[in-house]
């Protein structure tokens, strides 16, 4: 877990890196090794690290030694995540979707309405959100990726449903640990990975939690 720093703040290097983080590093990388200062073997080396990287600390240490190596990792520009974040639908449909930066916590009742919460694009910043549901007769809908786990088993349920799948396996590594509570009356509660939609399916595309998280 994240060191913290005194005042209970996370020490910048132990911020969560992102996919532009690691896409930048990787890019810095590769001009370097084309610059001659990496050779091939340390270039595939801190490539495969990079990929796997999971916090600034962990990407600034690949490129240390490199020139602009500041402008690459930057924890300072790092997106601040909400304290709370709240959604109350009665009949509308409301989505979290793309690179939307998720909060410490989430509120979200639904009377008869839907929500989405797509976090397969999402800016992860911390290692848990609180998510607290009321759903009535409505449905709460998450779409995970590899890495992100979703605990519901605190949630109370009467007619209808809660429905919880990560079929990845155990080994990969846990970026999101979503803590859920509430109750669900007549609606439903799913969290599940994205399907592949026709065109993938066609073309013979591997399914998105497939691809190995990185």
């Amino acid at each position: 877990m994240a060191e913290s720093e005194p005042g209970g703040e996370i020490a910048r290097s132990e911020l969560r890196a992102s996919h532009d983080d690691r896409d930048r590093v990787v890019e810095l990388l590769r001009v370097s090794a084309g610059d001659g200062r990496l050779t091939a073997e340390e270039l595939d080396e801190r490539l495969e690290q990079a990929m796997t990287a999971r916090t600034y600390g962990e990407l600034a240490r690949l490129v240390a030694d490199l020139p602009a190596a500041g402008s690459a990792v930057s924890p300072a520009t790092a997106p601040q995540a909400k304290e709370v974040a709240r959604i109350d639908t009665r009949s509308g449909h409301v989505k979290r979707v793309e690179r939307w930066v998720v909060p410490q916590r989430m509120e979200v009742k639904v009377t008869s309405g839907h929500v989405l919460l797509d976090f397969t694009q999402a800016v992860i910043t911390q290692p848990t959100l609180k998510l607290e549901v009321d759903v009535r007769s409505g449905h709460v809908k998450l779409l995970t990726r590899p890495g992100i786990v979703v605990d519901a088993d605190d949630v109370a349920v009467r007619s209808g449903h809660v429905r919880v799948k990560a079929p990845w396996g155990s080994e990969v590594p846990v970026q999101l640990h979503i803590e859920v509570n509430g109750r669900v009356g007549s609606g439903h509660f799913v969290a599940r990975p994205r399907f592949r939609n026709f065109w993938q399916w066609l073309t013979r595309q591997p399914r998105p939690y497939m691809i190995a998280a990185r």
